[in-house]
């Protein structure tokens, strides 16, 4: 339940695109066609997959307030958090060079299409704020690290497919001058992300369960209440049969 709980949220919930605005220059800039979008969401669900949980292992083994007590308890005492920001984008950039290796070599028009954007990816936001977001929600296991990383992935390629989609069929139609090309992306975003709001009644349903020691404390204040109302009642009969 806890993984499908963290999958729907990363998705959904917290979406990279449409709840914090994250890797908006690659999602404004690569989404004009389908096929364009599709490959650069996959390399990010990829980078994201092998990045986030390797930023993990460098944040729990290494990087925590007393991570390195598995070296001796004598280094128990270090923090090394301070250098989070530069061991998360070592590891990002690794992971980049490796997927622009890759896909040069099996798909050299997905290469070319994609250009200047898939090194960037290294400098994408989206891709730095799930390794971000991974430690400060402090995920508690690897592999709940592997579903974030995948489920955060696949946010950013939902939402890069669906506008590539819409961009791709909006030529057709009869946009007003003004707001041709970004200007009507910027609404249809935004529109987006209302609509991606919407989920967020998704895992709040249902009836809460009270505590059992919360619920017998509201009885007894329950009965104390009929009690008192009694003795007013019956103060009150005294008071009439006197008179």
């Amino acid at each position: 339940m806890e993984h499908i709980e963290l999958f729907f949220k990363a998705v959904f919930i917290d979406n990279m695109v449409f709840a914090t605005f994250l890797g908006m220059c690659s999602y404004l800039a690569v989404s004009k066609k389908v096929a364009t979008a599709v490959g650069l969401g996959a390399a990010v669900i990829f980078v994201q997959v092998i990045t986030v949980p390797l930023n993990w292992l460098l944040d729990v083994y290494l990087l925590k307030d007393g991570a390195l007590v598995w070296l001796g308890p004598e280094y128990a005492q270090y923090d090394l958090s301070f250098l989070s920001f530069i061991m998360f984008i070592a590891t990002i950039a690794t992971m980049v060079q490796l997927v622009e290796i890759i896909i040069e070599k099996f798909s050299p028009s997905l290469y070319n299409s994609l250009g200047l954007f898939l090194p960037l990816i290294a400098v994408n936001c989206a891709i730095l704020g799930g390794s971000l977001f991974m430690q400060s929600r402090e995920i508690p296991t690897f592999a709940l690290a592997v579903n974030y990383g995948f489920s955060s992935g696949l946010g950013w390629f939902l939402a890069i497919l669906t506008i590539a989609s819409i961009r791709e069929k909006i030529r057709y139609s009869n946009v007003p001058a003004p707001l041709r090309g970004l200007g009507i992306t910027f609404i249809i975003t935004g529109l987006m992300a209302i609509g991606f709001m919407s989920f967020g009644g998704m895992l709040t349903g249902g009836k809460e369960e009270k505590p059992v020691e919360q619920t017998a404390v509201i009885e007894n204040n329950l009965n104390e209440v009929e009690v008192t109302k009694d003795a007013i009642d019956l103060a009150k009969n005294e008071q009439e049969i006197k008179e």
